[in-house]
């Protein structure tokens, strides 16, 4: 996981729109899709495809991680989607987004179908990695083998709404809890259950769309309670969400300060005074110290931080 690429902000963008394109491209988040799932009607879903074709062609995206999403697995479109959008820019590809994913048969058919396209068209075997969304009941009991599916799997990411829908919860507000439930967080288990698989596996979690765009600070809230858990980023839906999921998935300055001093502080007591007992400060550090700083300077290094605070080994 160390090595995938921050998407604390990852911005939803409807493929069959050059518009919303075109505005997507200003926009300082981690990630993007262009949508060719729920955001495209039936009627408009082929020629979406060509427009996504010529957006990730035309370049402009910066460092940001270049996704689309497909139709899923049951539908009519989702294998002409993949072989449209790889043959046709898959150099410009970093990852496919499968939606409605609810066994590991699912992602296992998108790799393969992967591979025979790279193979086809010289692209390099097995750089498109796989995002797969977890949106239903049965998505959630095979989240384990679903996250085990593939190595080309980045990411596993939570569809709040269709996960309601799922369980016929009794609410219409995504991402809020459910009238009548008072007694904690209706979502905890559904959430903790996808965030352990993907750590079991190196993958890296992310939690779905907020759905009342111009609430930031309710966008803000439920993007705290999963970044809290370990979440890595939130999808976004409009501009008024980016610079807030921005920040709430990225450490605070003194915590990444304080991480980058526990690194070296271990490091210097470990390798050069080859001590045992390990202080930064007044402060006892061991291994879990060590991983857990490691953790929080990932995730630091990544949102582009950069460190005010210089080690200096007690004398």
């Amino acid at each position: 996981m160390g090595g995938l690429r921050s998407r604390r902000s990852v911005l939803a963008v409807p493929g069959s729109n050059p518009r919303f394109v075109e505005k997507a491209r200003g926009l300082d988040v981690d990630a993007f899709f262009l949508d060719l799932e729920d955001a495209v009607a039936p009627s408009e879903k082929e020629a979406a495809r060509a427009t996504v074709v010529a957006a990730l062609n035309d370049g402009g995206w910066g460092d940001k991680v270049r996704t689309v999403r497909v139709n899923d697995v049951t539908t009519a479109w989702a294998y002409r989607d993949v072989i449209a959008v790889v043959e046709g820019a898959g150099a410009e590809l970093d990852a496919l987004v499968l939606p409605k994913v609810t066994s590991a048969r699912d992602v296992q058919w998108l790799d393969t179908l992967l591979t025979q396209i790279e193979r086809a068209v010289g692209l390099p075997v097995g750089r498109i990695g796989i995002e797969a969304q977890i949106e239903d009941a049965k998505g959630l009991v095979a989240v384990d083998s679903i996250a085990a599916a593939s190595p080309r799997l980045e990411t596993l990411v939570y569809g709040p709404a269709d996960f309601m829908a799922s369980l016929n919860m009794k609410s219409l507000v995504v991402g809020e809890q459910p009238p009548g439930y008072d007694t904690g967080d209706a979502y905890h288990h559904v959430l903790m259950r996808i965030l352990t698989a993907a750590r079991a596996h190196d993958l890296q979690a992310i939690d779905g769309p907020y759905l009342q765009i111009r609430d930031v600070d309710a966008f803000r809230r439920a993007a705290g309670r999963t970044a809290a858990l370990g979440y890595d980023g939130k999808w976004v839906l409009h501009p008024l969400q980016v610079e807030a999921a921005n920040e709430v998935f990225a450490p605070s300055q003194e915590d990444y300060d304080h991480a980058e001093l526990i690194l070296d502080a271990y490091a210097h007591a470990t390798e050069v005074d080859r001590r045992g007992a390990v202080m930064l400060g007044e402060e006892m550090l061991d291994e879990a110290s060590r991983k857990m700083a490691l953790v929080i300077a990932g995730k630091g290094r990544a949102a582009g931080l950069r460190r005010t605070r210089v080690f200096t080994p007690d004398a």
